[in-house]
């Protein structure tokens, strides 16, 4: 699930412009998976709920929704073992079907291996925009209710038998998003889906004041401790001057090398664009050198070193201004916490401020305003990422039912890793200004589903503890504590981040640290349980 700050997940059309090298080095890798796994359409209704006055008004109309899939174990009998994409483009999951969960499932139950593409998303579109009139449609009743109708319905090119859900097994997986996606899938169509597995699912939408501040106790819980502790107090000195000594603003930005993010609350933002990334960390590093090929980017754990001794005597002459900057904090300086705050000016400028020279003559409020963005990127409402350069339809569905705004308000007993001046109202400023929404999320669309309680039989949780989304997740520490049993599995993998056990490797790429044993017993387990599932299949 992405991040519902635009400094979070980033959109397709921003990854390729942070990260062509990455993108460069998997275009064979996409021309062999456009061979291997050809892209197949299926009509789909775009209104499932022609009663419903939500969906006011109404469509009769019909739309192509993408899937793709693998027969290379399926044998008569089989299942078809589903994963959702969620708020991606579904080509980016093919993968999956040669490696990963999908893989291991079919190989080992004789199953058929779908991905399937969410509405609004990739090249699934309902209409020829993403506009509010257009947007209607997309809410997770109908995202779900698309599911069921191609379990229901859908053929398979060169499969003779009917595979449609009432007459084969059909089980669903997903990771965050979609994992949430399976689990209600399960509950709400329990004779289209004989089992779900619901990864890093985020089941409880979250709204309040403080908005999802939450995201990131997992991170300052698993996070370096050194790292953690000196990011807690870098942000408690900027915020000191943000909040309470404005006359020190203009020489914060300049010290840090920002003088020209005019909105204050856009410049706090920056420090915690890397925060996001760590959802992202996976235990495969390919998979971490196609997410960052930059090598400045790497690893927040390694890369982000606030330490108490400086790494570059490149920023020392600003050592002064620092020492201002402490005093006017409140701070006692020291040779150790001025090095803190030298070390992210430092890091700052390899990383995200020569991102932005490199796209110059782009201005600095261009390149990391939130708030400051202009009418007219706020409500783009084209497909082409290019002209939209951000995450819209995710966004639509964060104002109007999700809630999920990651902010800096934590308990005052807490101290957030992101500014406090990324607050509510700032994390979801796009609700107003691309769609002119005011009004609360209807998040009661979502917790009718379950929350934290959803159960059913043969729908599996599986989570990793490092995970920024846990705390949306039944595995939640503020979640009822469940057992795991066969029909009703729970897997919660150790230092694991985000639904770490959907990748995988080929046989000839695994060694004895890869995967990690948490991951490769995660794999396991589930392989085992849906194995013992089918048992009850009446075929």
């Amino acid at each position: 699930m992405a991040p519902t700050r635009l400094g979070g997940d980033l959109p397709s059309n921003i990854e390729e412009r942070h990260s062509s090298g990455a993108l460069q080095k998997r275009d064979h890798e996409r021309e062999f998976l456009d061979l291997l796994y050809p892209q197949q359409n299926f009509s789909i209704p775009i209104d499932h709920f022609p009663s419903s006055p939500r969906y006011i008004p109404h469509s009769q109309g019909k739309f192509n929704v993408s899937y793709w899939f693998d027969d290379a174990y399926y044998k008569p009998g089989g299942p078809v073992f589903v994963l959702l994409m969620g708020e991606t483009a579904g080509h980016r999951g093919r993968y999956y079907l040669q490696k990963g969960i999908v893989q291991k499932v079919t190989k080992a139950t004789n199953g058929l291996g779908v991905i399937m593409e969410h509405r609004y998303y990739g090249t699934s579109q309902p209409f020829n925009d993403l506009s509010v009139q257009s947007l209607r449609f997309l809410s997770t009743e109908q995202a779900l209710a698309d599911v069921d109708y191609f379990a229901r319905n859908v053929k398979f090119a060169g499969i003779k038998e009917n595979l449609t859900a009432l007459n084969t097994p059909w089980i669903v997986y997903g990771g965050s998003y979609p994992g949430a996606q399976a689990a209600f899938l399960r509950k709400t169509y329990p004779k289209t889906f004989f089992g779900a597995i619901a990864s890093s699912a985020a089941t409880k939408p979250v709204y309040s004041p403080d908005g999802n501040w939450e995201y990131f106790e997992p991170i300052r819980q698993h996070a370096n401790p050194e790292t953690v502790k000196n990011t807690q107090f870098l942000v408690d000195v900027i915020d000191k001057i943000l909040m309470k000594k404005p006359q020190y603003i203009k020489q914060l930005k300049q010290t840090f090398l920002l003088p020209n993010v005019t909105d204050d609350r856009d410049f706090a933002a920056v420090f915690a664009n890397d925060l996001y990334t760590w959802q992202n960390i996976n235990w495969d590093p390919a998979r971490n050198a196609q997410l960052f090929d930059d090598p400045r980017l790497q690893d927040f754990r390694k890369q982000r070193n606030l330490t108490t001794t400086l790494n570059n005597q490149a920023v020392s002459n600003l050592r002064p201004s620092v020492k201002q900057l402490l005093q006017a904090a409140g701070y006692a300086p020291t040779t150790g916490t001025e090095n803190i705050l030298l070390n992210m000016i430092h890091y700052l400028n390899i990383t995200q401020i020569a991102r932005q020279r490199e796209y110059e003559p782009e201005s600095q409020d261009a390149f990391f305003g939130f708030a400051g963005l202009s009418p007219e990127v706020w409500q783009s409402d084209s497909l082409n990422p290019r002209i939209t350069p951000w995450p819209r339809a995710w966004c639509w569905q964060v104002c109007t039912e999700w809630g999920f705004a990651q902010t800096g308000s934590t308990p005052s007993y807490i101290k957030p890793l992101i500014s406090r001046t990324n607050n509510l109202e700032y994390s979801a400023i796009y609700c107003q200004k691309a769609f002119n929404i005011t009004t609360v999320p209807k998040y009661k669309e979502v917790h009718k589903y379950g929350g934290y309680d959803i159960e059913y039989d043969r729908l599996a949780f599986i989570g990793g503890n490092a995970d920024p989304w846990k705390p949306s997740s039944p595995l939640a520490d503020q979640a009822r504590k469940r057992s795991s049993t066969t029909n009703k599995p729970i897997y919660e993998i150790a230092f694991g981040i985000h639904h770490w056990e959907q990748n995988g490797l080929f046989d000839n790429e695994t060694t004895t640290a890869l995967p990690p044993p948490q991951v490769a017993n995660a794999q396991k387990f589930i392989v085992n349980f849906v194995k013992e599932w089918l048992k009850a299949w009446r075929y």
